[in-house]
């Protein structure tokens, strides 16, 4: 798993390089102080994780993000807590609380490797996706899907006869999914592209079901 970290305080970046030596499939390719060298960077190397710092001149870690056309898997490494629920909406891996230990970065780099090997097994189209209800896998065509909603580590999926309940994140199921099929219109909430009847100001209409939007997600909301 290819990584850079980015953060303004050299010290800061001594301690991810520190921690990345002692993870066995973690490559830190590059550190950097200067958040547009990264960005140049990145123009050219592709790489499966960034470690952003949130707090930086010029350009902020949320800023930088959001700026990127195609995004890899994040983990924000920051002094402040206010950011989390933010980070989180921009679908980050974590967010790692300076400082931090060996373990606690570890376990962040873990949840970044299942994610990667998730996305290695949808490298071939699917119009489908196996959920694990209890003791069984279930298959469920993407076109059965009106929304789904998550609350806390399992989310319930609305298929036009019947829903059905899965342990996993918001941010895990955003990665399963296609883009081109779904979208996140809310921290809690993701719903079928062409099952949405009418976009309102804050709320969609997906089939008779009302699904709350969220102020940050209206802008990208496109079908």
């Amino acid at each position: 798993m290819k990584a850079i970290a980015i953060d303004d305080e050299p010290m800061a970046l001594e301690v991810v390089r520190s921690h990345a030596a002692k993870v066995p499939f973690l490559e830190l390719e590059a550190c950097f102080t200067d958040a547009f060298k990264a960005m140049e960077y990145l123009q050219n190397e592709a790489v499966d994780l960034l470690f952003l710092d949130i707090k930086m001149p010029d350009i902020n870690g949320l800023e930088f993000v959001t700026s990127l056309q195609k995004k890899p898997l994040v983990i924000f490494t920051t002094a402040y807590s206010e950011h989390a629920v933010t980070s989180f909406e921009l679908d980050a891996i974590d967010y790692l609380l300076k400082p931090f230990a060996l373990a606690r970065f570890l376990k962040a780099c873990n949840k970044a490797q299942e994610l990667l090997q998730l996305r290695s097994n949808l490298v071939a189209p699917k119009d489908y996706v196996f959920l694990k209800t209890g003791y069984e896998q279930v298959k469920v065509h993407y076109d059965e899907i009106l929304y789904m909603e998550a609350a806390g580590n399992y989310v319930t999926f609305v298929l036009e006869d019947k829903k059905l309940l899965s342990r996993m994140t918001i941010n895990e199921l955003s990665e399963l999914l296609p883009a081109d099929k779904f979208t996140r219109v809310h921290r809690s909430y993701i719903v079928a592209k062409d099952r949405i009847d009418k976009i309102e100001r804050h709320q969609v209409c997906v089939k008779g079901h009302y699904v709350p939007v969220g102020a940050s997600y209206m802008q990208q909301l496109q079908v």
